[in-house]
């Protein structure tokens, strides 16, 4: 039995880290626009509805710490900047649609 509850609490901590990671209100909306292609800042800001400046510059900077975005910064005036999804990103999109197709089913 003792087994068993370590496999479930190394699970939980698994799942507590996925969480950290995307659980956040904004990062899934994002993730989602971002599987379009690359983006801009702007253009994240304008597409993901009811995001500020500041909260949209916490969670591509969590998303990009965390392996999920890639930033490129252009040398133009003004500077220019683009977002992608990564790989481990793009890995995302499957249980994002899936939780979205729930959300769908029961009318949430």
């Amino acid at each position: 039995m003792e087994e068993n509850n370590s496999i479930i609490s190394n699970k939980t901590c698994s799942l507590k880290e996925v969480l950290d990671i995307i659980g956040g209100k904004w990062a899934m909306p994002i993730i989602y626009h971002l599987s379009k292609g690359k983006m801009r800042f702007k253009e994240i800001e304008r597409t993901v509805d009811g995001i500020n400046t500041r909260m949209l510059v916490k969670e591509l900077k969590n998303m990009e710490t965390n392996g999920i975005i890639t930033r490129e910064v252009f040398a133009t005036v003004p500077p220019t900047v683009e977002y992608a999804l990564t790989i481990k990103g793009e890995k995302l999109l499957p249980s994002i649609t899936s939780l979205y197709n729930w959300g769908l089913e029961f009318s949430i």
